[in-house]
């Protein structure tokens, strides 16, 4: 097993965090006594997406956590500045940024239209850099100081670099962010985390195949515990690294994944890869 620490009394900063994977990662965080300030845009519930960042927050405290929720874009400079300084105000510090706020648009170029295009680099590169970047200062205060963004490792692979152009770039984009501030900032463990299925999401359901894909993809809960097993880990041993779901639960002697499909009994050799790997 990995040296760990505790997340009990820590702080986690986790951008967008309403639904989905964020929530997950962050109720598995208070399930460990964390703290979990969550900057998200939906106030109020969305016709077609489940969830708030309020009622995010009431599930964290349900959980056994504390919880801040704080309305704001990842966009925003001025959302990022409040988010900082409300989180450092409600709980002392910063020990974790999570970079989970993503867009997604699959569209081959000619098609993919400039609003797209600018949204995904905005939330995905932008966003992630703007928000890590104003946490330094406080994640440096921290004994086990993590940057964690939920994006692919660098592949350079015609495969990749033509399927999707402008979202490939979006994705990479956080990568090399979350990498080059890990170069950058000697102590914050900046680290990526991509899985090797595709996880059962509101994305995944209305974006990338719908229901037949779904029942072919594990839950977000796996990306949940693999992404607690990296924020538990001693900075120094993951520092810069791009790793992968599933490797990160084999290194803490997990072995059977089986419980992480979405219809339960679904082999693993049946369901859907995701894109990079």
């Amino acid at each position: 097993m990995t040296d760990t620490t505790s997340l009990k009394g820590r702080t986690i900063l986790l951008s967008g965090g309403s639904r989905g994977i964020g929530l997950a990662i962050a109720l598995r965080a208070a399930a460990e006594g964390a703290k979990i300030a969550m900057l998200a845009k939906t106030d109020q519930p969305h016709p077609k997406l489940e969830g708030t960042v309020h009622t995010a927050a009431e599930q964290v405290r349900a959980a056994g956590g504390q919880a801040l929720a704080i309305v704001g874009d990842v966009r925003s400079d001025e959302d990022i500045e409040r988010a900082v300084a409300s989180t450092v105000e409600e709980f002392g510090g910063i020990d974790a940024v999570v970079n989970n706020a993503s867009a997604i648009d699959l569209s081959r170029s000619l098609e993919l239209t400039a609003k797209k295009y600018d949204l995904m680099a905005d939330v995905n590169v932008r966003g992630t850099f703007m928000l890590s970047r104003a946490a330094v200062p406080h994640l440096l205060n921290s004994d086990n100081p993590h940057i964690l963004s939920l994006s692919p490792p660098l592949n350079l692979d015609p495969k990749w670099l033509g399927a999707h152009t402008g979202y490939t770039m979006a994705k990479y984009g956080m990568t090399m962010a979350t990498l080059g501030l890990a170069a950058e900032f000697e102590g914050i463990a900046a680290t990526t985390l991509w899985p090797r299925t595709t996880i059962a999401t509101a994305a995944i359901m209305n974006l990338l195949g719908g229901e037949k894909v779904m029942a072919v993809s594990r839950t977000p809960q796996i990306y949940a515990d693999a992404a607690i097993e990296v924020l538990m880990r001693h900075a120094g041993e993951c520092m810069g690294r791009s790793l992968i779901v599933e490797e990160v639960l084999e290194e803490a002697g997990l072995t059977d994944f089986s419980g992480y499909a979405a219809v339960p009994g679904t082999p693993d050799e049946q369901l859907f890869p995701d894109i990079f790997l």
